[in-house]
């Protein structure tokens, strides 16, 4: 049953006093889009790269020598990659909530810095099953990051600038996922650096000979989390200065806050606003109610939205935690290599040829041919997410119906991640058949999904066109395909 009982009650009275009473000429409205673009999507996007890393980085520590470190044989990688996802999918349609309430300023640098703590602690665990809290904690954290940013940026566009929008904060994030590999090949090298007591030094990969005594320096895959962590407090803290609030925050300000950089005069403001009241009427938020919150769960194009997503990233999370396993012991390369060929795939995300990139990496032999499929899953994966992302945001209204879609969505992913993180085993090695088998299934879903949802949107806005039912309870408003 779809939903499309009206969200927003009392937008008649704020539109006309938002009507712009001195429009901005192409100029200002130029550079009104470059400083958005600046303040909302790049500086999201510094905080999406850093908990990319901090999220992504378990593959590059275990082959770097975590894994005998901690003796984490069989399937317990697995579990130590799937833990993560529980509380990174419960925490998201909280998250979304929390960050109209605190504000985005408060939201987001709260739980950078809580989850860069949390990976600094990563590094100093003592058993394979210390791991698991800790990446409960870090899902429970790093849950808000991006459908929180999603949602931001859905409240500063007009729909038909989102997308382009969408994938600068993605490519950005994608950039962490590329070059994730390199610098945890150059943290490793700090292996032995440091002093603590001996279990916190590495017994897999250190090729120098052992010194007198019992050893003392910290492994250099704890120096990946330690390191990594340091990184995020250090963002999380640069960026609380940049963060902006929701567009009509921005336009109550009636003087600049200490704590703040300035951005936007009351003149530029009101534009934005008046952009987004033209573009869906939905600025402002209804008062919330947790049964009107979850009522739209009942509106059958936020699910399909949200199962494109989760199976877009069952691709994604297989190749982020498992390419650098495969690249090691499936094709042979060293761990150095294996560290920093992660990175070129991820160069080619311009590509759209992933059942071409997965079937050369699942079923031919050559390592190059399966390293040139490699490059084509990872760039056809990336490529779907952001208008996988936008094409929901842009089909649905209400400030509090887009907060859901975006927490299901990116819970959606949590699952996907869930799927990816164990399809591939030790013990499907080197093909890793039933893997590949399974994310080949997961895209195909994805094509009728697609096909399902454009023929539905090219009915309702043809008969709402024709004066038949208003799709999502506003005159004029066409979903967008």
């Amino acid at each position: 049953m779809d939903c499309e009982k009206p969200s927003i009650e009392h937008v008649a009275h704020v539109l006309s006093p938002l009507e712009p009473q001195d429009p901005l000429n192409e100029a200002e409205q130029a550079r009104l889009r470059r400083k958005i673009d600046l303040r909302v999507t790049c500086v999201l996007g510094s905080l999406y790269l850093v908990s990319q890393i901090d999220k992504n980085n378990l593959g590059n520590a275990n082959i770097a020598g975590m894994s005998t470190d901690l003796s984490l044989t069989g399937s317990r990688f697995s579990m130590v990659v799937l833990f993560m996802f529980i509380t990174y999918i419960a925490f998201q349609p909280v998250a979304v909530i929390l960050v109209r309430k605190m504000g985005a300023r408060w939201f987001f640098t709260s739980i950078a810095l809580l989850w860069g703590t949390t990976e600094m602690c990563l590094g100093f665990v003592r058993h394979w099953y210390d791991l698991i809290p800790l990446r409960l904690l870090l899902g429970a954290f790093e849950a808000g990051v991006f459908p929180g940013a999603l949602y931001m940026m859905s409240c500063w566009y007009p729909r038909y600038n989102l997308q382009q929008r969408v994938s600068l904060f993605y490519f950005i994030g994608t950039i962490a996922s590329a070059f994730t590999g390199i610098l945890a090949y150059g943290v490793s090298q700090m292996d032995g650096l440091g002093s603590g007591p001996s279990w916190w030094s590495s017994i897999s990969i250190s090729s120098a000979p052992a010194p007198a005594g019992p050893p003392t320096g910290i492994a250099g895959w704890r120096w990946i989390f330690i390191m990594f962590g340091i990184i995020t407090l250090v963002v999380a803290l640069t960026c609380s200065i940049f963060v902006v609030d929701f567009p009509e925050v921005e336009l109550e300000r009636t003087t600049p806050s200490r704590w703040s950089v300035p951005f936007l005069s009351a003149r530029e403001a009101r534009f934005v606003v008046s952009q987004i009241q033209a573009d869906r009427s939905d600025t402002y938020a209804e008062d919330f109610r947790v049964s009107q919150y979850l009522r739209h769960m009942g509106d059958s194009k936020v699910w399909a939205h949200a199962a494109l997503f989760g199976l877009t990233t069952t691709t994604n999370y297989a190749v982020v935690y498992f390419l650098p396993i495969i690249l090691r012991d499936g094709m042979g390369f060293s761990v150095a290599a294996a560290q920093c060929l992660v990175a070129p795939p991820y160069v080619l995300a311009c590509l759209w040829m992933l059942l071409t990139g997965l079937s050369l990496l699942g079923f031919t032999k050559p390592t190059a041919s399966r390293f040139a499929g490699a490059f084509l899953a990872t760039a056809a994966g990336s490529a779907n997410l952001p208008a996988t992302l936008t094409w929901q945001a842009n089909n649905v209204r209400g400030q509090w119906k887009r907060a859901l879609t975006s927490a299901l969505s990116v819970g959606a992913g949590g699952v996907g991640g869930i799927v990816g993180g164990t399809v591939f085993r030790t013990d499907d090695a080197p093909d890793y058949r039933p893997g590949i088998i399974a994310t080949l299934l997961a895209n195909g879903l994805m094509i009728v999904i697609s096909l399902l949802l454009v023929l539905k949107y090219h009915l309702a806005n043809k008969r709402a066109a024709g004066g038949g039912k208003l799709i999502e309870s506003l005159e004029g408003f066409r979903y967008t395909l």
